[in-house]
């Protein structure tokens, strides 16, 4: 069997009064992540690890943030298409592990549900998908709550 991994990075920057959307959850915070589509870094970090794994480029190739198609578009859309993209080639996916950094809201309360929809939109068993959080200790953009910054890893095999 053949197994590739994949790496996913995105990062966003926080704006007062926007809806913030990790996983496909919009949490109660008095600021969220601002960008071309619902900007999920989560879904977004997930993503590129999958693309990457099966050599076919990034979010941004796929879904440029000049293309008004993808205007407010919810991400977990985009993960199925990336995940329809591998199947296409003949990839399927293994299971993914992400990691959120942000000093606020503490998002223990949304992951059960952030894994469900992310899970649905790859195709994946509940325990295929790992969500972890952590902050930036207050230091830099992220500390001072300017920015969320998630990372993705994903197994593929080929079927």
């Amino acid at each position: 069997m053949k197994i590739k991994v994949g790496f996913g990075f995105d990062v966003h920057q926080m704006k007062e009064g926007h809806p913030f959307v990790l996983g496909g959850v919009t949490l109660d915070h008095h600021a969220g992540a601002f960008g071309h589509s619902d900007a999920d870094v989560l879904a977004h970090a997930i993503c590129d690890a999958i693309l990457g794994a099966a050599n076919l480029e990034d979010i941004g190739y796929h879904f440029p943030n000049t293309d008004d198609r993808w205007k407010g578009a919810n991400s977990l859309h985009l993960l199925s298409h990336c995940v329809k993209l591998i199947q296409d080639k003949g990839w399927a996916l293994g299971n993914i592990d992400a990691m959120l950094c942000l000093e606020a809201p503490k998002i223990k309360p949304y992951i059960s549900q952030m894994k469900e929809n992310l899970a649905a939109a790859a195709g994946i068993d509940l325990d295929d998908i790992s969500i972890k959080a952590t902050t930036n200790e207050t230091m830099g953009f992220i500390g001072r709550e300017e920015g969320v910054v998630a990372y993705a890893v994903c197994l593929i095999e080929k079927k």
